[in-house]
């Protein structure tokens, strides 16, 4: 009768769920589903199971009893209220010494309560960060698990059977206690969230600049994805860029409504780095830009009275992709180090006691985030594991240096042409602030004690001091 049991359970048959249900099987892994629709159910075992060792439960006590102990529940429900809905019933069906592993985008906070509320009740729990969208679901995705030690463990096989693999290695590794995983897989999103604001921004300069089509753009990409940019979000946008509309016949990026929407993982990720004062400049941008993109009827009407540049062409249009190519680079190494800064940060702050090189391998493949430069990062990680950032490292100062002053000429192209290009400005702000030997912030605590008596600290003296300004 054990033979027969099921290794793992799978509650929540959407996207994600039912595609990393078939990963597993396809690895050979026994996998219990449940899902509360129960025709959603029905119709994945009738349409898309096809002989796998998947095994329905239409109740969750019926679920439950399809698995072998100990029990290991995978929950893909969305995130919020619904994952505190699965876990409140769980108990009744799965006890001490059981696994509960929570693979949405929980807010870390959430992630640190569910814990310790199983805790008390002797269930292990994990949350895991699981990244790759559809696509990386059925065929491997990057998973980023946190929390008990032993509930990873004794899963690790099945992990690392379904998850991605580069070079052999599988893209996942146990990251630290309690919401380390879920806190990477916020960052994680960070970071997607600025290279994408970047690349939109070097499709505008190209689009509105030089006037260059999306057939073009899309062969631009393509080329770019060859060299040093090349990653996932690269090579996606290429594709996106040849892709017809089925109606018009015209890209299909020109008929799709400028008006970005946002889950709240880069958002989150954003508002964690305000909280431990670490800067994610050009993460903060990005959130930023989906937020005004959705400002539409009032960008209409300022568009109709407020004054750009006179200049509105470029002067060498053929030239303009080559110097794009490295600004961006430069730029999205640059969104990469305030993501791996940021988590630097969040180790030593809870306590995760996080492996920066096992975050960068993980991220290799499988994820949104994947490029061909986390070897170059994991690198740098693994010959200087106390790096404080990795802008620090030899060679990411010799890549940063190569390329800086492309870096330059993107964000004066969008000043002259009046496109904005906040993402690549606050990178190389970021860039310019980092190496700078002294800041302006002397003035910034001189005006403080100026009018609130808020004291400074002095060159030459140690202590705080205060100064009657206007006596």
């Amino acid at each position: 009768m054990t033979d027969s049991l099921c290794d793992v359970g799978l509650v929540g048959l959407g996207v994600m769920g039912k595609n990393f249900a078939l990963n597993m099987a396809d690895k050979g892994v026994r996998v219990g589903v449940y899902n509360r629709t129960t025709e959603k159910t029905r119709r994945f075992i009738r349409e898309e199971v096809n002989g796998r060792p998947i095994t329905p439960g239409y109740s969750i006590k019926e679920f439950a009893d399809t698995l072998k102990s100990p029990k290991t529940v995978l929950i893909f429900v969305p995130a919020g209220d619904a994952v505190d809905e699965v876990i409140g019933e769980l108990p009744d069906v799965i006890g001490p010494g059981d696994l509960v592993v929570d693979c949405g985008n929980s807010h870390f906070k959430d992630t640190d309560r569910r814990e310790e509320r199983l805790r008390e009740k002797g269930i292990l729990f994990l949350g895991m960060g699981v990244s790759g969208g559809e696509s990386g679901a059925r065929h491997g995705p990057s998973l980023m698990p946190g929390g008990s030690e032993e509930g990873y463990t004794r899963i690790r096989s099945i992990l690392e059977a379904s998850a991605a693999r580069v070079n052999g290695e599988p893209c996942v590794a146990y990251l630290g206690p309690r919401s380390a995983g879920h806190y990477v897989k916020m960052v994680h999103n960070g970071i997607e969230y600025g290279i994408m604001q970047l690349i939109a921004e070097t499709y505008d300069l190209l689009s509105r600049g030089p006037g260059f089509d999306a057939e073009r753009l899309s062969s631009i990409y393509e080329k770019w994805n060859r060299g040093e940019l090349q990653g996932y979000l690269i090579e996606i946008t290429a594709q996106v860029l040849a892709r017809k509309d089925d109606r018009t016949g015209r890209p299909l990026v020109d008929m799709i409504m400028d008006r970005a929407r946002q889950k709240g993982t880069g958002k989150w990720a954003s508002m964690d780095a305000m909280e431990l004062q670490n800067p994610v400049p050009t993460i903060d941008a990005a959130v930023t830009m989906r937020n005004l993109s959705d400002y539409q009827a009032d960008r209409r009407k300022a568009s109709e009275v407020l004054q750009g540049p006179s200049r509105t062409s470029i002067a060498h249009p053929e030239s303009l992709p080559d110097g794009l190519q490295k600004g961006l680079f430069a730029a999205v190494l640059l969104t990469y180090a305030q993501g791996m800064s940021l988590l630097r940060q969040a180790s030593l702050r809870y306590e995760y006691g996080l492996d920066m090189e096992a975050v960068a391998r993980i991220w290799r493949g499988g994820c949104i985030i994947r490029a061909g430069v986390l070897e170059d990062i994991r690198e740098a990680f693994r010959a200087q594991p106390g790096l404080d950032n990795m802008v620090l490292s030899p060679h990411v100062v010799e890549k940063l240096s190569a390329c800086q002053q492309d870096l330059r000429g993107v964000v004066s192209a969008g000043v002259e042409l009046g496109i904005p290009v906040p993402g690549h400005m606050s990178a190389l702000a970021y860039y310019d602030a980092y190496r700078s030997l002294r800041l302006p912030a002397n003035l910034i605590m001189a005006q403080r004690d100026y009018f609130g008596a808020h004291r400074y600290e002095r060159i030459d003296d140690e202590g705080t001091f205060h100064t009657e300004w206007n006596s």
